[in-house]
């Protein structure tokens, strides 16, 4: 069975407005509309950066007691908490580029390449 959730720990954690600090979490595997939607978003129409912000709201399903993360929450986020995130993301949806072994044909040389995503 495919795994489609994955449970984290924060670095620093999340400060709620009761002060109390959050750092146990689960993030989702994102769907294509996951990464569709916030391109609608007038915030990231202004702002590319905060792409990233809609996109963890979208697919972080717990954050300590909360099962709704918003994007308010997320700007209260530490950058490494935001680097973190961002890093289990591109590890739970692979979306690096694969590398592939290739041969030159001229000379038989081995050697690895990586295959773009779609897009790149």
């Amino acid at each position: 069975m495919l795994q489609t959730e994955f449970t984290f720990q924060l670095p620093k954690g999340y400060q709620d407005e009761a002060g109390q600090m959050h750092r146990d979490g689960a993030m989702r595997l994102a769907t294509a509309m996951d990464e569709i939607a916030p391109l609608r978003d007038p915030r990231v129409r202004d702002n590319e950066a905060y792409l990233v912000i809609i996109l963890l709201s979208q697919v972080i399903t717990r954050l300590g007691p909360y099962t709704r993360v918003t994007p308010a929450m997320v700007e209260r986020f530490f950058a490494a908490d935001v680097t973190y995130l961002q890093d289990l993301y591109r590890q739970i949806n692979d979306v690096d580029g694969q590398m592939i072994e290739a041969v030159c044909p001229n000379c038989g040389h081995e050697f690895e390449v990586e295959v773009p995503l779609l897009g790149e």
